[in-house]
C-alpha cells in the first residue's frame, strides 16, 4: 500500500545532507523505532525507482514521516531527487515497515551510528527519551558530517544516558569497547553503518561473549561482492530452471525471465526481495539475516546471495 504525502519542509543538515519532512493527506500508520520507508522517484532523465529511507522520527502518533538523505552521486538517482525536492511538492511513500525495531526483553540500550547511519539511531533514541529509557549513544562520523549530532546530544542529557562523537577508527573502538566491555547483563546493542563497520562490531561483541541475539543491526551499504559462480536457480512450483551466470545478480537473471520479484536496494541491505529455499544449500552474501536465519537456510536474498553447488530451488512469486 502506498501513502500519497506531501513535502512541508526541507533543511540541509550538511553539504551532502538533507532533511525532508512529509505530510501525509489523511492519519499517519505508526510505526516502530528503527522503521523505514520507501520513497518513489523519478530522475530527470526518466527513469524511476523506490528507495528505502529510514524514518528519524518516533513513530508514536506520527503527524509527519521526516527523512534525512546523503547524496549519492553515483547511486541509481534517488537522493539526487531527493536533494531536488521543494516545499509543496507531492510524493508516493510506502507505509512504514521494520527490520531494525527494538527488542522488548532489552533492559538497557546501546545505540551506535556510523555515517549517515544516524538516521535510524536517532529514531531509537527519540522513542527511548519518550519512555525515559536509558541509553548509550557513540556516534562515529567525518568533521563534515555531524548530521543530528546535537539533537542526539539532547536526547541524551538526562540521568543514566550518555553520548559519545568520535571521529576515526581508533577513537570509535576505543568507544565500543568501553560500551561492550561495561554494559550491564540485559543490554541490547543496534549498530547501523557501513558494512565494513558493522561487521568489525559483531565480531568485537562476539569477543566480549556478547549472545548473538542482542547484536542487532541494520547496513546502509553493502561490502564489495566477487563474481561469484554461475548456477541455476529451479522455479519450486513448475521446476522451470533459471540460469544465473557469473557476475550477474539472481534477481537481474529472474526479472529478465519474467519473474516480479519485490525489491529495492539491490544491495543486500533492505530485505525486500526475501524468497524462501526449499531446496539447496544458500550462500548468504546478505547484510539483513539473523545467524539463525542464515544456519536454517530456508531464507534467501536473490540481489546479492548465491548458492552451493549448482542447482538452488526456490518458492518464486
Amino acid at each position: 500500500m502506498t501513502l500519497p504525502m506531501t513535502v512541508a519542509a526541507v533543511e540541509p543538515l550538511t553539504g551532502d545532507i538533507r532533511h525532508v519532512v512529509f505530510v501525509g493527506d489523511g492519519p499517519l500508520p505508526p510505526f516502530d523505532a528503527g522503521s523505514h520507508i520507501a520513497v518513489h522517484w523519478t530522475g530527470e532523465d526518466g527513469t524511476t525507482g523506490a528507495n528505502a529511507y529510514s524514518l528519524t522520527n518516533d513513530g508514536a502518533g506520527p503527524t509527519t514521516y521526516e527523512i534525512s538523505v546523503r547524496r549519492d552521486p553515483g547511486g541509481a538517482g534517488g537522493s539526487q531527487w531527493v536533494h531536488r525536492l521543494s516545499v509543496g511538492d507531492r510524493v508516493t511513500v510506502t507505509r512504514p515497515r521494520s527490520l531494525f525495531r527494538r527488542a522488548n526483553t532489552a533492559t538497557r540500550e546501546v545505540l551506535v551510528a556510523g555515517g549517515i547511519g544516524v538516521t535510524p539511531v536517532l529514531s531509537h533514541a527519540r522513542d527511548a527519551a519518550r519512555w525515559g529509557r536509558p541509553v548509550d549513544v557513540i556516534y562515529s562520523h567525518r568533521p563534515d558530517a555531524a548530521a543530528h549530532a546535537e539533537e542526539l546530544r539532547a536526547l541524551c542529557d538526562r540521568p543514566g544516558s550518555t553520548f559519545t562523537e568520535v571521529g576515526g577508527p581508533e577513537k570509535t573502538q576505543a568507544a565500543l569497547d568501553r560500551v561492550l566491555s561495561s554494559s550491564p547483563i540485559g543490554t541490547h546493542a543496534y549498530i547501523c553503518g557501513p558494512g565494513p563497520m558493522i561487521e568489525a562490531f559483531r565480531a568485537r561483541a562476539a569477543d566480549y561473549r556478547w549472545p548473538a541475539s542482542r547484536v542487532h543491526f541494520e547496513a546502509f551499504t553493502a561490502p564489495e561482492l566477487d563474481a561469484g559462480e554461475p548456477f541455476d536457480v529451479i522455479d519450486t512450483a513448475s521446476g522451470r530452471s533459471i540460469n544465473v551466470p557469473a557476475g550477474v545478480s539472481a534477481l537481474s537473471a529472474l526479472e529478465d525471465a519474467g519473474y516480479r520479484v519485490p525489491n529495492m536496494c539491490r544491495q543486500g541491505v533492505c530485505g525486500e526481495c526475501r524468497l524462501s529455499v526449499t531446496a539447496g544449500v544458500p550462500v548468504h552474501r546478505d547484510m539483513v539475516l539473523t545467524d539463525d536465519e542464515r544456519s536454517a537456510g530456508t531464507s534467501w536474498l536473490p540481489c546479492v546471495s548465491r548458492c552451493e553447488g549448482e542447482t538452488l530451488e526456490v518458492a518464486l512469486p
